[in-house]
């Protein structure tokens, strides 16, 4: 089952979270992997499951009442992944593959070729309003001196650098069975949120604290983060520490697998499209079938179907199943 834990280390301006997706994750790759496009080759699989990982911790780490997207995407053979969690902890995950990922690749390899690669977190509010859009900050898949960053742990501790002004440690991994993450995260100085302030950006790397915690963090090998316990781990890292912990999540509470899509916002897509495109779609194949990228869920749409996306609701008869 997969499970969320958080702690803080008493005395310390430090917090930190544990998260292991097991069913959330396979699931994942198994309506991947049932899909036309069939399973993502290993290093992108990889990816995707650190991408999970992340994404959970970031959403629970801000509590933030809409979906926090996580993307990378650049010039390379993964032209896109992507990475969503809801405030609930659905979480769900996918890629657009456009070229041969080779079983040694990483990021570089995958998405910053020429060194074009971007990441990007998007905080998309469910109660957004008129003509409010959704905050996004976006950082280079390189560091401050242009070198190339191989990990999508260095990525997003770079990304918490530059946006937030936050020290971070982001210790990932995932295979087949599990995608986990440790986060390390050192507590803003004032406010709540981000960018505290000047004082805030003052303590960046000066924390002893801070600084004592994250190199622990940093002795994490990949492999026990894959096959241990979150107890086992925490108490191998830190039993030197006093750490207070908080009920973990686990089951509905915790980190799922879900999607969001439905024959609702599909129509609202096609809707979009315009008229004179989908009619022409129903022509040349018979009928208009929209896939989920993210669940595989295939939404057909009949002539009867087109015809009654674009008559406008109240010309509707009663008991009509148009898509609203």
């Amino acid at each position: 089952m997969s499970e969320l834990h958080k702690f803080i280390f008493e005395g310390l301006p430090v917090r930190g979270m544990l998260v292991r997706l097991t069913d959330a994750w396979r699931e994942i790759l198994l309506r991947r992997a049932a899909s036309s496009s069939g399973e993502y080759p290993a290093p992108l699989r990889a990816l995707l499951g650190e991408m999970a990982a992340a994404g959970v911790l970031m959403q629970a780490n801000i509590k933030f009442n809409g979906a926090l997207i996580l993307q990378v995407f650049g010039d390379g053979p993964v032209k896109l992944a992507v990475a969503e969690v809801q405030p609930d902890l659905a979480v769900r995950a996918t890629a657009k593959l456009v070229g041969k990922v080779y079983d040694e690749d990483r990021v570089e390899a995958m998405l910053n070729v020429h060194g074009r690669g971007r990441c990007a977190i998007t905080l998309d509010p469910r109660d957004r309003l008129p003509g409010q859009q959704p905050y996004q900050g976006v950082v280079p898949l390189h560091g401050d001196r242009g070198e190339p960053l191989q990990d999508l742990g260095d990525v997003l501790e770079h990304y918490m650098l530059q946006s937030e002004q936050l020290d971070t440690k982001l210790i990932l991994a995932a295979n087949d069975e599990v995608a986990a993450g440790l986060l390390i995260q050192r507590l803003p100085v004032e406010g709540e949120g981000n960018l505290a302030g000047r004082r805030n950006e003052d303590e960046i790397g000066l924390n002893e604290g801070y600084n004592r915690i994250a190199h622990l963090a940093s002795t994490l090998t990949r492999e026990e983060l894959l096959t241990l316990d979150a107890d086992t781990i925490l108490h191998r890292l830190f039993w030197e520490e006093t750490v207070r912990r908080f009920e973990s999540l686990r089951g509905p509470d915790g980190p799922h697998f879900a999607c969001t899509c439905s024959r609702e916002r599909v129509g609202g897509m096609l809707r979009g499209l315009g008229r004179d495109e989908v009619e022409d779609i129903l022509r040349e194949q018979g009928r208009v079938e929209i896939g989920c990228d993210f669940c595989g869920a295939l939404y057909p749409f009949d002539a009867v179907d087109v015809g009654e996306l674009f008559i406008p609701a109240q010309d509707q008869p009663p008991g009509s199943h148009m898509v609203q």
